[in-house]
């Protein structure tokens, strides 16, 4: 088998320029957030420049964090629908987390983890996007009350670090398994990682080849 055909187009090229947007933006607004919920990390929103400047990005760079999020939404939901066959990657969690590949877990394009990680990302930014169009002082916050704006600041607070856990996490399993940093980047993983991380998948791809030779 060459080279080329070992290859397996994973990502496109449009979805991995949104991811990367995605990182960038996401990680100035994650970071001008934590300098005011944090006075420890106040130094963070010279990222954007001066604090002032950071207040009026912010809101901004979470919609585009949104809009990202809506684009990944629609390109990657039918691949995060539950299926039967998640059962057994929670069975066999342990084993995942530690690396060790034993049974086949059946496992499509993606796992039960990573559609966990999926569904509660989509929600933590839907959050994020009501409470911070709420309390956005410049354009909306005038038009409620103030418990309503107290309970937006709690919601945003509590959905801004859950969703700053999550990407640490998706982070940290990208580093783990062992590939998938590189399929990001260039859109491309091996056939070998996609037998050892994505059995089904792999099935799939044989029998789509399969067909195609006939």
């Amino acid at each position: 088998m060459s080279r080329k055909q070992d290859r397996i187009l994973r990502t496109k090229l449009p979805e991995r320029l949104c991811h990367w947007a995605i990182v960038l933006c996401f990680f100035l607004a994650a970071t001008s957030g934590l300098s005011w919920f944090f006075p420890t990390f106040s130094w963070m929103s010279g990222l954007l420049g001066t604090p002032q400047m950071a207040r009026l990005l912010h809101p901004f760079l979470g919609i585009a964090v949104f809009a990202g999020l809506c684009f990944m939404f629609v390109r990657f939901v039918k691949y995060n629908l539950p299926a039967r066959t998640d059962a057994l990657w929670f069975r066999n969690v342990a084993d995942v987390i530690l690396n060790r590949h034993g049974a086949p877990l059946r496992i499509g394009k993606y796992n039960a983890g990573q559609k966990v990680l999926f569904w509660l990302i989509m929600l933590s930014i839907v959050l994020l996007l009501v409470s911070g169009l709420i309390m956005w002082r410049a354009y909306f916050a005038e038009f409620f009350p103030i418990p309503v704006l107290r309970l937006a600041i709690l919601a945003h607070s509590v959905a801004g670090i859950g969703l700053i856990l999550l990407i640490l996490g998706h982070i940290y399993l990208a580093i783990w398994v062992r590939g998938s940093i590189t399929g990001m980047v260039t859109g491309y993983v091996s056939r070998a990682w996609v037998r050892q991380h994505h059995d089904r998948w792999a099935a799939e791809l044989d029998a789509q080849d399969a067909e195609a030779r006939k």
